[in-house]
């Protein structure tokens, strides 16, 4: 003896209601298929209709028979229960889309609709839900992790400090503010070579040139202005970017680093050892002082450091070079005082 139940429907190979067809599964709900529209043929794997002929339907039409049930058993007696009735209709609507595009692993816009319809639950309470401690310390990991590969990704990995994918971004960035509308301080880019480097690595070893450069980087950020930094320019070149300054405090701002890397007790590292650096010093006046010039990009400005710390270089090196009036000015060691004229020539000194 078969004993029918009225929710279920004998299988059939043919048509009987709208929507359904043959191959439909032989267990399945009395009435129309909640996945089509004024029985139409559901949707194939690849989203395409069986039947060219029919009219494809949208995605909210697809939801709207997933949920065509609940949608309809809320009662509405006024108009509070209405707004009620509304709301809930559309969470229930935004859940339905999101069973639906996940199905079709469609994850990001399924995700975004279950973040819709939570905000619907709490959009009438005052207080929002509290975060779980678990997933507050998670999302905090995540941010210092965050962090980290920031940082990580703007220093030079030997010597840890700033690379120079910083150098231009952070040098356009100043140059912008200063040759701008509203800039009136000057922006100073000092660029150091260490002096016979190649000597030191040649002499005791790449290891300990390796910790050379890396005490270099700490004697010429120690008395740094506050906003200025060091940057590694390539091999034992570095600049120093100081902004918020006037041409003259640039000069003893370089002076002093190259003090400190002169003076600093390097026979203490291996005997024997000593090291000096050349700097040449660049300035851009800001555009409300009265020395203010036609603003210059990040590589003219380095290209006149470059300039300047050539004409160290063949003044005899361990000295800051500057331009002042037209003229090349010397700082440091036997060169304090002496002027040239032009810093270039065609000649380049080995460093």
């Amino acid at each position: 003896m078969t004993v029918l139940r009225p929710d279920i429907v004998e299988p059939e190979p043919f048509q009987d209601g709208p929507g359904w067809t043959g191959y439909d599964a032989p267990t399945r709900p009395a009435g129309p298929n909640p996945l089509t529209a004024n029985g139409q043929r559901p949707l194939t794997g690849n989203g395409r209709h069986n039947d060219p002929r029919v009219k494809p339907i949208t995605l909210t039409e697809q939801a709207n028979g997933l949920d065509q049930a609940a949608f309809t058993a809320t009662p509405v007696t006024g108009p509070v229960d209405a707004g009620l009735a509304d709301s809930s209709k559309l969470i229930r609507l935004h859940e339905s889309i999101a069973a639906l595009l996940s199905s079709r692993g469609e994850w990001r816009q399924a995700y975004q609709h279950l973040r819709s319809a939570l905000d619907l639950v709490y959009s009438d309470r005052i207080e929002q839900p509290p975060v779980p401690e678990q997933l507050r310390r998670e999302v905090d990991r995540l941010r210092r992790e965050h962090a980290e590969a920031r940082e990580q990704s703007i220093r030079d990995s030997l010597t840890a400090s700033y690379n120079r994918r910083y150098l231009d971004q952070r040098l356009t960035t100043l140059l912008a503010d200063t040759t701008g509308a509203n800039g009136r301080d000057g922006l100073a880019v000092a660029l150091v070579d260490l002096d016979w480097f190649k000597q030191v690595n040649d002499t005791f070893g790449h290891l300990l040139g390796d910790r050379v450069l890396q005490r270099v980087v700490e004697l010429l950020s120690d008395g740094l202005p506050e906003g200025a930094f060091c940057a590694r320019y390539g091999g034992e070149e570095f600049v120093l970017v100081v902004p918020g300054i006037d041409a003259a405090t640039a000069v003893v701002v370089a002076e002093s680093a190259r003090a400190r890397v002169a003076r600093h007790a390097w026979s203490q590292l291996v005997p024997g050892l000593r090291v000096t650096v050349s700097i040449g010093v660049s300035h851009q006046p800001g555009a409300g002082t009265v020395a203010g010039r036609p603003p210059t990009s990040a590589e003219q400005q380095l290209l006149r450091a470059d300039d300047l710390l050539y004409a160290a270089k063949q003044s005899g090196r361990n000295a800051v070079a500057y331009r002042h009036a037209g003229q090349v000015l010397f700082t440091g060691g036997v060169t304090d005082g002496r002027r040239i004229a032009e810093p270039r020539t065609a000649v380049t000194p080995n460093r």
